[in-house]
């Protein structure tokens, strides 16, 4: 007989090991919520007003907010955030959530230390590639950041850099250049300059998931060309 209660117990433990901690956890805030509140009803009906009030708030606690003292049924039954990848080198500290496949970082030394990536603009972007450029590993971090959340940055200040080599040797137009950014020919009406600046924001929107840095150059040259 002994043995059978033994080898019971053994099947309920071993069956209650391959169940969802979360799912144990709910069950058992309510086995000790429902036990304290039918305890506190016992107490009113035999009239221990005082024991029923104690138990009745611990009832209430369990079943309502899933707490008992500091102890939390809720936190204890959830499952670990253990998905999320971190790493740092001498300028960065970053850190990927591989649910969401977000990648975040924030900057923790030189000129930008504490700044969030994300508040950097294309002046301090360019200014921190500079400042980093001799630790490869915190180039490599940043250019993997910016590829994931600033799409065709590369193209963007390739492209910028090589205008503002050519225009400073040959005396190139900003004006035309601007009717070139929004494919339009030169003396193009206000409202054509509007209309091709609409169509490609269309496409590169950071709202939408292009780029801001292009989107950026194509706002300028929406601007140089309607400010005149």
């Amino acid at each position: 007989m002994v043995a059978l209660v033994l080898l019971g117990v053994a099947w309920v433990l071993f069956s209650l090991r391959r169940l969802d901690r979360r799912f144990l956890m709910r069950g058992l805030r309510w086995i000790v919520g429902g036990g304290a509140m039918l305890v506190a009803i016992a107490a009113l009906l035999f009239r221990r007003i005082d024991i029923a009030m104690i138990v009745g708030a611990v009832a209430a606690s369990v079943l309502l907010r899933g707490r008992l003292g500091q102890f939390s049924f809720d936190s204890f039954g959830s499952a670990p955030s253990g998905n999320v990848s971190k790493v740092r080198s001498r300028y960065l500290a970053m850190e990927l959530d591989h649910d969401t496949g977000e990648l975040s970082g924030r900057v923790v030394d030189g000129q930008f230390a504490g700044w969030d990536l994300m508040d950097l603009g294309e002046a301090e972007t360019r200014s921190l590639l500079t400042e980093i450029g001799q630790d490869t590993e915190s180039v490599n971090l940043f250019e993997s950041w910016l590829d994931t959340n600033r799409a065709g940055w590369r193209e963007y200040f390739t492209e910028s850099e090589s205008a503002s080599g050519q225009g400073a040797a040959n005396g190139r137009d900003p004006v035309a250049e601007a009717y070139a950014v929004l494919g339009l020919k030169p003396g193009a009406s206000d409202d054509e300059i509007r209309s091709a600046h609409r169509e490609l924001m269309k496409g590169v929107h950071p709202d939408h998931g292009g780029s801001e840095f292009l989107a950026a150059k194509i706002n300028e040259a929406r601007d140089l060309l309607l400010g005149r």
